[in-house]
């Protein structure tokens, strides 16, 4: 597969598939036996400062802010400067989170803390973001308003999206794959993130969008509509 800059591709597939296995290579968390992924042209690697990571789990650290918390990427590049404030007030006003700045984790909800990984996922503007099914553990409502937002936070940055939500998947990318058992791409859907935000949704619910759904449910074999 190819992930062209500013393009959104979500994967989708069943348990066992190899969806997080394909994001943690991609992020250089783990290495292939064959082949290769490259990103801008260089081979993936841990810690790459053009890469941005948020996963299902926040994983943000419970002895920091949260501006702290999305300063983190940057103040181990460049340490705690002003600059790296400012980038990191800038990061959660993107993601309407200005008013969580000074709270620790332990005082945010679920959507806030998710928020907050977003941002530091966002922080230093990546060449590629990477996302492990960052909504699952969030109420519907949170998880529809996150789904909205999205396409719009990711800006330019060239993204994939692992989820096990076939709506979720249709509304945030502009692409949707679906990975097989044995590790193959065995279709590929056009999605809904060209659309402007007000007609997505209503796009999704269309009749037309309603078959998709249906045939993207039956592709996977299983996966529940949430």
């Amino acid at each position: 597969m190819t992930l062209e800059a500013g393009e959104c591709v979500a994967l989708l597939g069943a348990n066992g598939s190899g969806k997080t296995t394909l994001l943690r290579l991609a992020a250089g968390l783990l290495q292939p036996d064959a082949g290769e992924i490259l990103v801008s042209g260089t081979p993936a690697a841990a810690g790459r400062p053009d890469v941005g990571i948020a996963f299902q789990d926040s994983r943000l650290l419970s002895w920091r802010s949260a501006a702290r918390n999305v300063a983190l990427p940057l103040e181990l590049l460049q340490g705690a400067t002003p600059a790296v404030r400012a980038s990191a007030s800038a990061a959660l006003a993107r993601v309407n989170g200005t008013e969580l700045a000074d709270r620790a984790p332990a005082e945010l909800s679920g959507g806030e803390r998710q928020r907050v990984a977003l941002a530091r996922a966002l922080v230093r503007e990546p060449a590629l973001l990477l996302l492990d099914e960052p909504f699952a553990a969030l109420d519907a409502p949170t998880r529809n308003r996150f789904c909205d937002e999205l396409p719009e936070l990711i800006g330019g940055a060239a993204a994939l999206l692992v989820t096990h939500d076939v709506a979720e998947a249709l509304m945030v990318a502009d692409r949707v794959l679906l990975l097989r058992d044995d590790g193959q791409i065995a279709g590929d859907w056009r999605g809904l993130r060209s659309l402007p935000a007000r007609d997505r949704r209503a796009a999704l619910l269309a009749p037309q969008g309603l078959a998709q759904q249906a045939e993207l449910l039956a592709a996977v074999g299983g996966v529940t509509l949430v």
